[in-house]
């Protein structure tokens, strides 16, 4: 069993995550951090307070998706969890999750419940849901903590608290590194259940997480890698036979939100994410083909785990979240 952080200057939360792992109840577990060139104090923070962690510096920030890799490509434990570095896990955390997979054969991967760090009553997410407009949402985001309480099967995981077998990541490849950063589950969850593998949620495996603790939300960065990002998703893993049935919401998603960054002041740098996006496009068809080669599932199956896309209601969570910041 390893588990594995990517840290970027995170120094002000890496202790109390690493001091919660250390209170596992699992009886055996290694711990990888690694630093994507922290220039905070971090690295050696962990190299000094955390002995027993093993460090992999890589000098450069290579992103969640480039820093996960580096030490996914040397993992050879059954179970591999991925966490945060802002992210504080519960004593079962681990247990929970690996009790899920072991109950649950054909699930290849396991979602946490996170939870707000500074609101510990109110949900992060349960899991990540892929709606028919070909956009990601986070699963129970802003109900109360005792919500979403069944363990059930759900479209993906947050990379920032999930279990995942080795063998899966070995049969459908690991993330996609031209993501950089945002979307890269997302763009994983898809890809595993294209090919049969299906998510667990695990409610009592509960993770308090800080969030948009390095990138913020509605920043540049998060702009740009999420709205390029998402567009690579669609193209790449949505089926032939479900473009039809999505293509016309997510264009209407794309103009929505063109019109919410426009409003925002930040229309330039949403443009950017699309027109590299579609710069990217004919890497993203490569990719495509191999994917929908090793699709095993029907479409149905794909159409029937996505979430009827709701405008309205995902307009007004951005405004509420738009005006308390």
């Amino acid at each position: 069993m390893t588990v594995v952080i990517v840290n970027w200057n995170g120094g002000i939360y890496i202790r109390e995550c690493l001091n919660s792992l250390e209170k596992q109840t699992v009886p055996e577990y290694s711990i990888i951090l690694v630093d994507n060139g922290s220039t905070d104090g971090s690295l050696e923070l962990v190299r000094e307070s955390f002995t027993k962690v093993q460090v992999i510096s890589l000098g450069k920030n290579l992103g969640f998706s480039g820093g996960n890799n580096v030490a996914l490509n040397e993992i050879s434990t059954e179970y591999v969890a991925l966490l945060n570095n802002d992210a504080m896990p519960d004593n079962y955390w681990l247990a929970k999750l690996i009790s899920a997979l072991e109950n649950h054969p054909d699930a290849g991967f396991a979602a946490s419940k996170m939870l707000f760090y500074h609101k510990p009553d109110q949900i992060d997410r349960a899991g990540d849901v892929f709606t028919t407009a070909g956009t990601a949402l986070l699963r129970g985001r802003g109900k109360t903590s005792d919500a979403y309480n069944e363990k059930e099967y759900v479209f993906g995981a947050c990379a920032g608290a999930a279990l995942y077998r080795t063998e899966m990541l070995r049969d459908i490849g690991l993330f996609d590194e031209g993501f950089f950063l945002l979307y890269e589950d997302v763009d994983l969850s898809f890809r595993a259940q294209l090919s049969g593998y299906k998510c667990i949620y695990v409610p009592e495996a509960v993770v308090y997480h800080v969030g948009s603790g390095s990138i913020g939300e509605d920043t540049p960065t998060s702009i740009y890698y999420s709205h390029r990002n998402l567009e690579w998703v669609y193209i790449q893993n949505m089926p032939d036979g479900l473009i039809k049935k999505t293509i016309f919401a997510h264009l209407a998603y794309d103009l929505a939100a063109l019109i919410f960054f426009v409003a925002k002041g930040r229309g330039g740098i949403y443009l950017k994410a699309k027109w590299d996006a579609i710069k990217g496009i004919r890497k993203a068809l490569k990719k495509r083909r191999k994917i929908q080669e090793n699709k095993k599932v029907l479409d149905d199956y794909i159409f029937n785990l996505l979430d009827k896309e709701k405008f309205i209601p995902r307009l007004t969570r951005r405004l509420r979240v738009n005006r308390s910041s």
